[in-house]
């Protein structure tokens, strides 16, 4: 019993009650989701606060049998089988898969930097057939759906050709001649190279068809028609190709292309202006991601980006495993590591660490980190009455994960005392993440990550901005207050700048 109905369906035995916690907080809010039918999702959110309490302590009490192997990762879900019907185990047996033929060098290529691109996740809608488009892509002007790149000769890209595919990645236009909506990332793409397009199609090219329509994108006129768009390229675009830095190391020059064409990082960690496009001036310096509210940190700040002495090791493993001993990646970041990052070799790691490095080097550092708000002197310190309600809220939501002092557990929790994430001057991911919880992505190296639940249904805005602000002034944290108005902003989806 509960030792999982196949070899797809996992155990609930031997984890620990705050795993399944803030996994059930996650099928309660959407954050998490399966393929239909979904019944996690229907059951979950049947649930009250005291349900997931009850079954949680539950679950964690039960005996483990002697002979009980709990699986360190899920096989994928086997070809041919047919989805089973909620609250029933019955399930027909798969197809024998046909033997893969070993890929190309080409594929193979391609297949790596598809994976490290992050390709497969925008490019597949939640619960939905890989590659087979139709995610949502939610902007300020509107909602853009992503496209079908399997290789369906009909809704995919079975009548493309490498041309095609380069004029997409490279110029922005698809197969016809139409201009593409800058939410598919072209803008970065631009300077992936000709060989590593060909290769990303050639892989393309080897995924089973799937016969899925495009979704009409939704977005309010005039924006996504295409004098729009021409207007809009005319103004923010220029097709352009990756330039080597002869002055620079080769691992340098591979992590510069890493980041900023394949990987595209500044498409979120780049301001954008009123248009929606990326201000070059201040590339990757950090800033509110557009309708998501999430902040994607300075990647010219050392602090901000983890990357300086000491610290770099530590930041390069998040992106590998998602988990360091110092932090765990929530929110977007946790996607793109899942599907994207956790995928790089040690080479690229390496090269990408050299890059990052290189950016706070000519920077202001002093200056760059008293604007996170590291060091800088606590304001509006709570008087006594609001910091023992303060002090009751965390010792009742807070202290059994992260510790009475804010000392976090190795290995689980991160601390939140001396916490770059607790101290930054925009406490947007911080409500981010007590609102919604906190999710670490399932990787190779962590496929078990530890969670947050959400507190949206639980706590009031004025509760999380009180606990908030315990957190940001004790055990030696000294950061400004978060205010209540904060938190409600970001409740009801509106940016707090």
């Amino acid at each position: 019993m509960l030792t999982g109905a196949a070899h797809h369906v996992p155990g609930l035995l031997g984890l620990p009650r705050d795993y399944l916690n803030a996994q059930l907080g996650g099928w309660r809010t959407g954050q998490r989701r399966a393929q239909a039918p979904d019944c996690m999702g229907h059951i979950a959110k049947r649930l009250s606060n005291e349900d997931v309490t009850a079954v949680t302590h539950w679950l964690a009490a039960q005996p483990v049998p002697a002979n009980y192997q709990a699986l360190a990762t899920l096989p994928p879900w086997p070809a041919g089988l047919q989805v089973m019907r909620c609250g029933s185990a019955d399930i027909q047996a798969p197809t024998p898969d046909k033997p893969r033929p070993v890929p190309s060098a080409q594929v193979a290529q391609g297949e790596y930097l598809t994976r490290i691109g992050n390709c497969e996740h925008c490019h597949t809608a939640a619960g939905g057939i890989p590659f087979a488009g139709q995610r949502p892509v939610e902007t300020p002007f509107g909602t853009v759906y992503s496209t079908n790149l399997t290789p369906d000769k009909v809704t995919g890209l079975g009548n493309w050709n490498s041309d095609d595919f380069w004029q997409a990645m490279h110029r922005g236009r698809s197969r016809d001649g139409r201009l593409l909506n800058p939410a598919f990332p072209y803008t970065s793409y631009t300077a992936v190279t000709r060989s590593d397009t060909d290769a990303i199609f050639s892989y393309l090219q080897t995924l089973a068809p799937t016969h899925q329509p495009n979704h009409d994108h939704q977005m309010r006129w005039p924006f996504g028609t295409q004098a729009a768009l021409f207007t809009w390229r005319t103004l923010f675009f220029t097709p352009r190709d990756f330039q080597a830095d002869t002055k620079q190391s080769a691992d340098w020059n591979r992590g510069a292309y890493l980041v900023n064409a394949v990987g595209h990082c500044g498409e979120c960690h780049t301001p954008r202006n009123r248009m929606g496009a990326l201000q070059s001036t201040h590339a990757l310096s950090g800033g509110l991601m557009p309708v998501q509210n999430w902040l994607a940190p300075s990647l010219l700040s050392s602090r901000e980006a983890g990357v300086e002495p000491g610290y770099l090791a530590d930041t390069l493993q998040l992106l590998k495993t998602g988990h360091s001993a110092r932090a765990t990646v929530s929110g977007p970041m946790a996607l793109v590591v899942k599907s994207g990052t956790q995928y790089l070799n040690d080479a690229d790691v390496k090269a990408m660490g050299v890059f990052l490095q290189s950016l706070t080097q000519n920077q202001n550092v002093t200056k760059a980190d008293a604007a996170i708000g590291i060091a800088a002197p606590a304001v509006s310190k709570l008087p006594a009455a609001a910091l023992s309600q303060a002090g009751s809220l965390y010792t009742k939501h807070c202290a059994s994960c992260h510790g009475a002092q804010g000392e976090g557990v190795a290995g689980a929790y991160p601390a939140l005392a001396h916490s770059r994430a607790v101290l930054g001057a925009n406490s947007a991911n911080l409500i981010q993440t007590v609102l919604h919880g906190g999710f670490a992505p399932v990787t190779q190296a962590r496929p078990q990550p530890y969670g947050m639940p959400p507190f949206i249904l639980t706590l009031t805005d004025a509760d999380i901005a009180l606990v908030l602000t315990y957190i940001r002034q004790s055990w030696g944290n000294r950061a400004s207050a978060v205010s209540e108005s904060d938190v409600s902003q970001l409740r009801e989806g509106q940016a707090s700048r």
